[in-house]
């Protein structure tokens, strides 16, 4: 099946099956400050991954390009970027790669929005060059470089050999003109597997966790013989950044997975994320709404962190995560069994 079909396949998938919305955020409690000493103007939402310095925390994550259709959502993404001072991160630009006519539904973005910090994608079986052309495509400022095992296995026509990640990993970093970006797709990411990343020179992690996009269910929606006993693979988002806990003074964290709403954003901000990348959230946004209420809704967003940032006391990204929180339920089942200490959030 051409990556176009794919592609499309991909989006209407994604729009019907939703997100889970199992990301773990409900097992996480702010301790109140009844006396924060804090003025709603001083808060600032700037914040900085892969010494990149952004104007949001929230970044219009990846999701589409490689058809006409999904160059008419990317162009819509870009604009609302623009406006709202967003970072974006385009879908996997292998499409492109293999068919070059494809190209313009990943570089429209620079087009609509010239000054924009963009993220160029592509999966880890990607060459130096494959890599070279998708910075240059869109002449992104990060390359993200994406982890999808699972989903790949369960694609019909998916990968079946991941030897050589490291290597290849350690070789773009080297190469490449912006910092590089790891991400998962939705099945979360281990400690373990970031000790093995740090090393190659990666900027930043994206913890891409359960919660959001399913895309074991996605692959399974186009699979004749269906492998639905591994649609609940992984960890949720909050379960993964608990597993980041080692790593927050070595590398910059992006959490995604289900985020919806201020709160959320803030709870993993607190947890030690830079930013916070939504996907499935921007899509239905802009398959629903207009510009202008696309516009509305994610000021109501800036909005809702502002709140909770002067409620909790911290006027800038950063003080959040030294405000004491509570982690129960099944993240603080996790998180025990796991080696981290959990008493360590509420006595911040």
């Amino acid at each position: 099946m051409q990556r176009a079909s794919r592609k499309k396949e991909h989006i209407q998938f994604a729009v019907q099956t939703g997100q889970s919305g199992n990301h773990g955020f409900d097992d996480v409690k702010f301790v109140p400050n009844s006396i924060p000493e804090s003025k709603y103007s001083s808060t600032c939402l700037n914040t900085m991954i892969g010494g990149l310095h952004l104007s949001s925390p929230i970044i219009i994550n990846a999701m589409t390009g490689g058809t006409d259709e999904t160059a008419k959502i990317n162009e819509k993404l870009a604009v609302i970027a623009k406006e709202c001072g967003l970072a974006m991160a385009v879908g996997s630009q292998m499409a492109a790669i293999k068919e070059p006519s494809e190209s313009d539904s990943y570089s429209i973005i620079r087009r609509v929005h010239p000054n924009g910090i963009f993220m160029a994608n592509l999966g880890a079986e990607a060459t130096v060059s494959q890599a070279l052309q998708a910075v240059e495509m869109i002449e992104a400022n990060m390359l993200q470089i994406h982890l999808n095992v699972m989903q790949e296995m369960i694609m019909p026509e998916g990968d079946r050999d991941f030897r050589g990640v490291c290597e290849r990993i350690q070789a773009i970093v080297e190469a490449v003109p912006c910092p590089v970006l790891i991400k998962e797709v939705g099945f979360g990411i281990s400690h373990e597997s970031v000790a093995r990343l740090l090393p190659l020179g990666i900027s930043v992690v994206d913890v891409g966790g359960s919660g959001g996009t399913n895309f074991a269910k996605i692959e399974n929606q186009r699979r004749t013989q269906r492998l639905e006993m591994f649609n609940d693979w992984g960890m949720t988002t909050v379960q993964s950044l608990l597993e980041m806990a080692p790593f927050l003074d070595q590398v910059d964290i992006v959490a995604t997975g289900g985020i919806r709403n201020g709160l959320e954003i803030t709870k993993a901000l607190a947890l030690g994320a830079s930013a916070v990348g939504m996907a499935g959230f921007f899509l239905q946004l802009v398959l629903d709404h207009d510009i202008q209420e696309s516009i509305e809704e994610i000021q109501r967003l800036h909005h809702q962190i502002r709140l909770a940032m002067t409620v909790l006391g911290a006027e800038r990204i950063e003080e959040l995560r030294k405000k004491p929180l509570v982690i129960s339920g099944d993240s603080f089942h996790w998180a025990n069994m796991r080696g981290f200490d959990c008493s360590l959030y509420s006595k911040r």
